[in-house]
């Protein structure tokens, strides 16, 4: 048992404790939020913003500008998933309602993955991380992700599919960057997101593809 706690969290041995409880409670919000995506409720972007913003802070303490930045712009997408998801019409019904990606949202998406991996390739050689092996698989992590949020935000059931590919691969990636906590959270939220991706699936209008 001892030796799986040391493999575990090891790393956090000269943490301060108060930045392992932050780092505790930001992963149980980011897994709330998705539990809450998952029931297509609106209460999983309180929980997001809630828990960016403690990722902002521990970011900034430990100098990890780069996903700072990266995590800034999850921030921003809540605010902007709030106010989409807040809409109603003069029934009282959210005017928007989970469907399908158009082939406008294809090309944007592409464009996304694009611009973010440009933009976090320009951080990571501003602050010399391309010297890391993860950097590379840091920035189609990043891409993959910001294209998720930006479908959830847009209630696209799409945005499963590219969480689930972006969490699968961040599992290892986050362990060996030494955050184990944060590592545990995406074995959790890659459930989740299964599971969400079948929940939007059952719920999803039988229509065609929007132009």
């Amino acid at each position: 048992m001892q030796e799986i706690y040391n493999f575990l969290f090891s790393q956090y041995k000269n943490y301060n404790p108060t930045d392992i409880y932050l780092e505790l409670i930001a992963s149980v919000l980011g897994i709330v939020s998705v539990i809450f995506s998952k029931k297509n409720s609106i209460l999983l972007y309180p929980a997001a913003i809630i828990s960016s913003l403690i990722y902002i802070y521990l970011l900034w303490k430990w100098n990890l500008y780069g996903d700072l930045i990266i995590n800034s712009y999850y921030f921003y997408m809540g605010i902007y998933g709030w106010v989409l998801w807040s809409r109603k019409d003069n029934n009282g019904s959210d005017t928007l309602k989970i469907t399908q990606m158009s082939r406008k949202d294809y090309a944007k998406s592409l464009l996304i993955f694009g611009i973010s991996t440009i933009f976090v390739s320009c951080i990571y050689v501003y602050y010399d991380l391309f010297k890391h092996w993860w950097a590379s698989i840091d920035t189609i992590i990043t891409g993959l992700l910001f294209i998720g949020t930006w479908l959830l935000a847009k209630r696209k059931i799409e945005n499963w599919l590219f969480l689930i590919a972006g969490d699968i691969i961040a599992i290892p990636l986050f362990y060996l960057k030494g955050y184990t906590l944060t590592s545990i959270l995406n074995v959790f939220l890659t459930v989740i997101a299964i599971f969400g991706y079948l929940e939007w699936k059952k719920v999803l209008p039988h229509r065609n593809r929007q132009p």
